[in-house]
């Protein structure tokens, strides 16, 4: 593909990407691998050179743009305006860029939540909002039988600190085919979900719940905490992901020790009947805005309505109930939602605190630019009855 060419695939990805932020449609990854299924001729560079267009005109902007064009051209004026000469009208090429015609401009946060990003950051805000637009990392946890120096050395990875399976790598690749992935060695799972497994303290011998597990990659964090004893439930609604789980279960070894569960959308404490107050520890990983992982999915910031947001705190209000009900007297809450919003993280802990007469044990906000990972918010909340030893 010629640069020109290039520039106009990337124009029409992001039309796509915005329409499907508009109507909650598929993801931009998803967008991109669709658009060049069908274009056999694009090679493995011209794929590329379009991904860092599309993304870097996604991360540029936390508005949703009033076009591709319209973004693309506002990134490529603040970042490359070399490329603008591009934008010459030739065969595949773009039109040229007319003086008044709409661009994006640069925005940190989308423009309704600015105030509480505010109010939650303060002074900082500009820094964090530019922390969870860069570029992640590739975190990795490392299964408790692998030797972390033995990994690190293979992967080219580093330690993060303060979690003592945890290696990152500072530039993405694929490692599904890797030797180490496919015996289990390794998983995929940034740093800021490893902070929450290890706030929940699993321990042996216990009766453990992670009731929004999802594809289960806290669960493994959990289940490897637990040294395969005691009893530890999966479950979620969604059941594309849950079977998403089977596979690594089996290669971490650990498909006998975890129990998935399917449950129906609000109609949950069926399934979970007969866990009705068994369980010492509840894991709520719930359904959030997803504030804290625009790094990764710089598009969620395109899609998040204050509608939505009404909706989803709803939902985590909810589901942390429904998790006190599992729990025996003594037991353990652990809410967490990747989100650095406020609404949905310590107002939604005091809230349940209050609303419960549980005890609000602690808790931890997570930030790129304060912890290098993924932004998060994790809180104990402690039901009444015989003490949890710790």
């Amino acid at each position: 593909m010629r640069p020109q060419a290039r520039l106009q695939a990337a124009i029409e990805i992001l039309d796509q990407v915005i329409e499907a932020a508009a109507h909650q449609g598929a993801a931009a990854d998803t967008l991109v691998q669709r658009y060049f299924q069908t274009r056999r001729y694009a090679g493995s560079k011209d794929r590329a050179a379009v991904r860092e267009l599309v993304y870097g005109a996604i991360r540029f902007t936390a508005e949703r743009p009033y076009s591709g064009r319209a973004a693309l051209i506002g990134w490529l004026e603040s970042e490359a305006p070399d490329q603008l000469a591009l934008f010459d009208g030739s065969a595949h090429a773009p039109s040229p860029v007319e003086p008044f015609e709409t661009r994006a401009r640069a925005v940190l946060a989308p423009l309704w939540l600015e105030p509480a990003m505010r109010a939650r950051f303060g002074e900082g805000f500009e820094a964090e909002a530019r922390a969870l637009a860069a570029r992640a990392p590739l975190d990795l946890r490392v299964a408790p039988g692998a030797d972390m120096d033995e990994v690190a050395a293979e992967l080219g990875a580093v330690p993060v600190p303060g979690l003592p399976r945890a290696l990152r790598l500072a530039e993405p690749r694929p490692l599904e085919r890797h030797p180490l992935f496919e015996a289990g060695a390794v998983e995929v799972q940034d740093a800021g979900s490893q902070h929450v497994v290890a706030f929940a303290a699993a321990r042996a011998g216990e009766t453990v719940i992670d009731l929004c597990a999802g594809a289960g990659g806290k669960t493994l964090g959990l289940a490897a905490d637990m040294c395969g004893e005691g009893r530890l439930i999966a479950s979620d609604t969604d059941r594309t992901r849950l079977q998403a789980m089977g596979p690594r279960l089996m290669r971490a070894r650990c498909d006998a020790v975890v129990e998935p569960r399917l449950l129906n959308p609000g109609r949950e404490r069926e399934a979970l009947a007969d866990l009705e107050g068994a369980a010492d520890l509840v894991l709520v990983d719930a359904p959030c805005s997803g504030t804290g992982t625009w790094r990764r999915n710089p598009e969620l910031r395109w899609r998040l309505t204050a509608d939505r947001l009404a909706r989803l705190t709803h939902v985590q209000a909810r589901l942390i109930d429904l998790g006190a009900w599992l729990l025996k007297p003594g037991g353990r809450l652990v809410y967490a939602v990747c989100s650095v919003l406020a609404e949905e993280g310590a107002d939604q802990a005091q809230a349940a605190a209050a609303r419960l007469g549980f005890a609000l044990s602690g808790s931890r906000a997570l930030t790129p630019l304060s912890d290098g990972c993924d932004g998060f918010f994790v809180a104990r909340l402690d039901k009444p009855g015989e003490t949890w030893l710790s």
